[in-house]
């Protein structure tokens, strides 16, 4: 089991910035921690193995450490609220859509002193709904009704507290008639005991514990909750409901939350008369659609009215909110590269599991300096690093090792997030409740994003997916003494065209596979303006995503009507809440990556990956340089990933998706196993003998095109195109075609 875990407060840092770092010690009390520049994070005997030398800095040392807990789970609080039990009576009432009946108690709404077991919660327990209620000298007491809700289903609940005349009353209506279901009910009856006096914060879908978290986490979707004082009739309680409340409702609103105001915010706008604001904890998803959507329409800007609810998980987060541990000073003159913190709780190096490296990157300064920058930039894939945060499904889902062609393999890294899934996981897995996770935030421990990390498709031993096979190409970069900055897809997206703008040539990594409209809008007005463009991976610009505006570190998306997902949004929820914009794949958005790099997505397959044959454009004077001293027919029948240059996922050409006509195809691969399948997008029926040389659509195409600005793009359409670069000692002819391009691309002639 993993002994010291953690994370940084950022994924890029700037020369003269602070970077900090917060971490767990699960045994010992004590760890060593150092700082090492990140060459190669793969730990393939086959490989050059890991290099990842020391950098000297003040925060060498060992450092006392305790055990963190992560308080997963979303919920609204507000801190602003009179103590309930000082009205003569209040009434709740909210629609409710349960998505996990099975959790035996989850707070709809609480105000509670779990000190003194003092006020009340209002929950669901085993489908019921349940009034809590204590005293505040530690006796309690609890009412429910007898009637069970379905999952999935709209009800309106109400729950009335009548201190006056010591009664209560509780109350479900389904706003759906099912045929032979009686789920629908309501029950009056004597207070049990005296609700104290509970001058603490509101909360809804989650209530204090006693150890000082919040728990009991209702996971589903509330919309239009409000208190009221007093004991109003059912129409009233009705009333509730539109936004904003009559005006006649107005002196007897406690507080009437509307979600559909500040969809794109962490804010809860009260719309009642004493502005009581609450605000979102851990981003449950907002944008969702409510009781009273029609289908009518499907962006919640255009129909605010129809997207009040909100989402809540007991499996959401967003900050595990841990205090620094550790806080480095880059300093001025440090080199743009991607670094670690190297942590070590053990006695020796060679046990894995009480050591841990936290991965970052020193991105250049933001400020011109005298220092003379390169010409060449690396766009660490960082978002891609996000989405697979902490990919969790490869454990539980039926059928995986079918799909991979081999029994998988798991290390220490993946048997620890089995056991701890308040972590929480990527946006290619669903919440506890099955609904698919869309949001996914860098400010917690990420387990798969690190060196070292032995990858569950590594059956060959290498990490195939995202950092460490991304880390082939610095380690290649090293060895050929290219220099470069390291830049971000978060530093893309904040910073635009500006950032990127004096490279002349950029490299991505292996699999760059989310963007942001910024970010594509930047890369493509470099593109524009005569930038050279290195695609040294596959699947790239697929999905679109969007950033928060309020808080860092965190990306949305919305897997919509197409596209390889392991989940898919529920009709009417495919606009980001973060934006607005319509999410899924940027194809689907009128912008295929073809219109980006030449090449587009089109094959996915997991067992082994295979090589490129020369086509007949590689002899294309155009193309020249890039084959200077390879003659060889057959490219990248090697490799660390697979066993070969072009696997796991396929770029290839296709005019109809915008690929240009005077794109030259140099080579393409062939001989797939049947396991490398065409994806769903590519065909819009059912079709036999997808996979393998059967179908010529299957295939990675190595291309090279001109731009009329005078800059270039080189698309190797593989992601395990740059696990080739390190075999027979950086010399081979991947290695010698990716170095012939880049020496070109770093020449200032122009091309065309």
């Amino acid at each position: 089991m993993l002994k010291i875990l953690g994370y940084p407060d950022r994924y890029s840092v700037a020369p003269g910035e602070p970077i900090s770092f917060q971490i767990s010690l699960e045994e010992g009390d004590a760890y060593d921690a150092r700082i090492v520049r990140v060459i190669n994070g793969d730990c393939n005997p086959a490989g050059p193995g890991l290099d990842l030398p020391h950098i000297p800095s003040a925060i060498d040392g060992r450092y006392p450490g305790i055990a963190r807990r992560v308080d997963a789970g979303s919920y609204l609080v507000a801190a602003d609220f009179p103590a309930l039990a000082s009205y003569r009576a209040f009434s709740f009432r909210a629609l409710v859509w349960p998505t996990l009946l099975a959790r035996p108690a989850q707070v709809l709404a609480a105000q509670w002193d779990s000190a003194t077991k003092c006020g009340f919660k209002l929950m669901l327990g085993d489908g019921r709904l349940v009034l809590m209620l204590g005293d505040g000298s530690g006796r309690t007491a609890q009412e429910e009704l007898p009637v069970r809700m379905l999952q999935r289903k709209w009800y309106i609940v109400t729950a009335t507290i009548d201190r006056a005349n010591r009664v209560f009353q509780l109350g479900q209506s389904a706003l759906q008639a099912d045929f032979g279901v009686d789920d629908s009910g309501n029950r009056k009856a004597a207070l049990p005991l005296t609700m104290g006096h509970a001058a603490v914060p509101l909360y809804l879908a989650g209530g204090p514990q006693t150890d000082g978290t919040i728990g009991e986490h209702f996971n589903g979707k509330i919309e239009a909750p409000a208190f009221l004082d007093g004991v109003p009739d059912h129409a009233t309680l009705e009333a509730m409901t539109i936004s904003p409340p009559p005006a006649a409702l107005s002196p007897h609103i406690i507080a009437a939350w509307d979600f559909a105001d500040g969809v794109s915010t962490v804010r809860a706008t009260d719309v009642g008369p004493s502005r009581r604001h609450g605000r979102l904890v851990n981003l449950p998803a907002r944008g969702m659609k409510g009781s009273n959507w029609n289908g009518e329409h499907h962006r919640w800007q255009v129909a605010p009215v129809q997207y009040g609810a909100i989402h809540f998980h007991e499996d959401d987060l967003y900050d595990t909110g841990w205090p620094a541990d550790i806080a480095w000073a880059v300093p001025e003159n440090a080199e743009s590269g991607a670094y670690a913190l190297h942590l070590r709780c053990g006695e020796t190096e060679a046990d894995a599991m009480r050591e841990t490296y936290i991965p970052f990157f020193i991105r250049p300064p933001r400020k011109p300096t005298a220092r003379r920058r390169p010409k060449v930039a690396f766009l660490a894939p960082t978002c891609s690093y996000l989405a697979y945060a902490n990919h969790a499904g490869h454990i539980t889902a039926p059928g995986v090792e079918t799909m991979m062609g081999r029994l998988l393999h798991f290390g220490h890294q993946d048997v620890y997030l089995y056991d701890h899934p308040e972590l929480c996981y990527s946006l290619y897995d669903t919440h506890a409740d099955g609904s698919g996770i869309c949001y996914s935030s860098r400010l917690r421990p990420v387990l798969n994003c690190a060196p070292r990390y032995h990858s569950w498709l590594g059956g060959d031993g290498s990490s195939l997916y995202q950092y460490n096979a991304d880390t082939h190409l610095l380690g290649w970069l090293a060895h050929h003494q290219i220099e470069y900055d390291v830049i971000t897809d978060e530093d893309l997206h904040r910073d635009g065209y500006e950032l990127i703008k004096n490279y002349r040539v950029i490299l991505t990594g292996s699999h760059p596979e989310y963007h942001s409209t910024p970010m594509w809008d930047a890369m493509k007005a470099w593109l524009d303006r005569g930038g050279r463009l290195m695609y040294l991976g596959g699947n790239g610009w697929y999905w679109r995503i969007a950033f928060h505006d309020e808080l860092p570190g965190v990306i949305e998306v919305r897997r919509a009507e197409d596209g390889i997902r392991s989940w898919e949004a529920e009709p009417g929820e495919y606009y980001h809440s973060f934006t607005g914009e319509y999410g899924g794949l940027w194809r689907r958005c009128g912008r295929p990556p073809n219109l980006m790099v030449g090449i587009g997505f089109v094959a996915q397959g997991f067992d082994v990956s295979s090589y490129y044959r020369r086509a007949p454009d590689a002899d294309n004077p155009r193309a020249s340089f890039i084959f200077e001293g390879v003659t060889d027919e057959i490219i990248g029948n090697f490799g660390l990933i697979g066993g070969g240059a072009a696997g796991i996922e396929l770029d290839c050409i296709n005019p109809l998706l915008g690929s240009p006509p005077g794109i030259l195809r140099l080579a393409s691969s062939e001989d797939h196993s049947p396991l490398m399948l065409l994806v769903n997008e590519e065909f819009t029926s059912t079709m036999p003998n997808l996979g393998g040389d059967q179908n010529e659509r299957v295939r990675a195409d190595l291309c090279f095109m001109e731009t009329t600005s005078g800059g270039a793009i080189f698309s190797t359409g593989s992601i395990a195109w740059c696990g080739s670069l390190p075999c027979q000692g950086y010399e081979n002819n991947v290695s010698r075609i990716t170095l012939n391009t880049l020496r070109r691309f770093m020449d200032e002639r122009t091309f065309g």
